[in-house]
């Protein structure tokens, strides 16, 4: 399989995130690319740099203001004081509920709560070129795949599933699998799904699409009632407008097994294929992996490979995207089966 991959990624290194309050190392990592990169070489898959630039995508996908602010961040960050370049910044106030999100504030504090949904995507100075840089990536994947390619993968970060039309969250700053569904539309296709298999729910990809009919969302996740991102993720949400009835979501416990994993991804797949797309995104999380230090499902290696098996048998063009997974040492190898079982099918 043709997969996309860019050093450009390594950029985005921020050192420390907050867990329940304390400062701690970041699980997304460069550490994790790299041993996605390495399993893609061992296995002989092509790996190729992105060569589409996807600025005009973007602009369907996320707001200007959210874009604006996104790629001048640091320099403004720096602005405020040349010492913050050894700082990395974190928002401390959000416009909830009462508060108004109209009006963009001066102050970049301010403005870094206005477009992050939490506290837990921080920027440093490489965070806007390795996040374009996926995101380009995504638009190539998608490019290749429309011309006849039958498949390629982003194996790129930081992820993007979190990240909604004017905001970042989850350590997600651009949506990668909305980028690539953008792409198959404005190549002709008519209907895209994505599907996200990632144990935390896709919120900014529900989000960006939820009033529309012609891509279908369906994602199977951990319960948002006790699983982050906590307020998005429930059954009850099936689209609004013209896209009621064109999101599924698949809400499973901490805890669930393999049988039920895949009993839902039974599910997920029959409304994928009644939807008759001419493609499919997977957002590729493997966090769903029992060994993963953040989430709760208890997916074995072996499972991934009868993971890309199943998606195989959609028949459908296919761009696969990173997402999370923390695991780093078995990341690289559960990644890989996913793929090799779909080529293989």
């Amino acid at each position: 399989m043709i997969s996309f991959f860019t050093p450009q990624h390594e950029g985005h290194a921020p050192a420390t995130e907050f867990l329940r309050g304390e400062r701690v190392p970041c699980f997304e990592s460069p550490a994790r690319a790299h041993v996605v990169h390495a399993e893609l070489v061992a296995r002989g898959h092509e790996l190729r740099e992105p060569g589409d630039d996807c600025t005009a995508l973007l602009a369907q996908v996320h707001s200007a203001r959210y874009l604006a602010f996104l790629r001048n961040a640091w320099g403004d960050w720096l602005a405020l004081d040349p010492a913050n370049a050894d700082v990395q910044p974190f928002p401390s106030i959000w416009p909830v509920r009462s508060l108004r999100s109209d009006v963009e504030p001066e102050n970049f504090v301010a403005r870094l709560g206005l477009y992050s949904m939490d506290n837990g995507s921080p920027l440093v100075a490489g965070t806007w070129a390795a996040a374009k840089a996926g995101a380009d990536a995504a638009a190539s994947a998608a490019e290749i795949v429309g011309a006849g390619v039958r498949s390629a993968f982003c194996a790129t970060r930081p992820p993007g599933h979190h990240a909604g039309a004017d905001f970042m969250g989850g350590y997600c700053f651009l949506n990668n699998a909305a980028v690539a569904a953008q792409a198959f539309r404005a190549r002709g296709c008519e209907r895209v799904a994505i599907l996200d298999v990632d144990y935390h729910h896709g919120n900014g990809t529900q989000s960006i699409f939820y009033e529309r009919a012609d891509v279908l969302f369906v994602s199977l996740h951990g319960d948002p009632r006790t699983e982050y991102p906590f307020f998005l993720g429930h059954a009850d949400e099936t689209g609004a407008g013209a896209g009621l009835g064109f999101n599924l979501n698949l809400p499973l416990p901490a805890g669930t097994g393999v049988a039920a994993w895949f009993a839902a991804l039974d599910t997920a797949c029959a409304r994928i294929t009644a939807h008759r797309p001419d493609a499919l995104v997977v957002s590729l999380g493997l966090d769903t992996f029992a060994g993963d230090p953040i989430s709760h499902f208890h997916l074995q290696t072996a499972d991934f490979s009868r993971l890309g098996v199943q998606l195989a048998g959609l028949g459908l063009p296919t761009v696969f995207v990173l997402e999370g997974g923390y695991a780093s040492a078995e990341l690289g190898v559960n990644a890989v089966n996913v793929l090799d079982g779909f080529e293989r099918a």
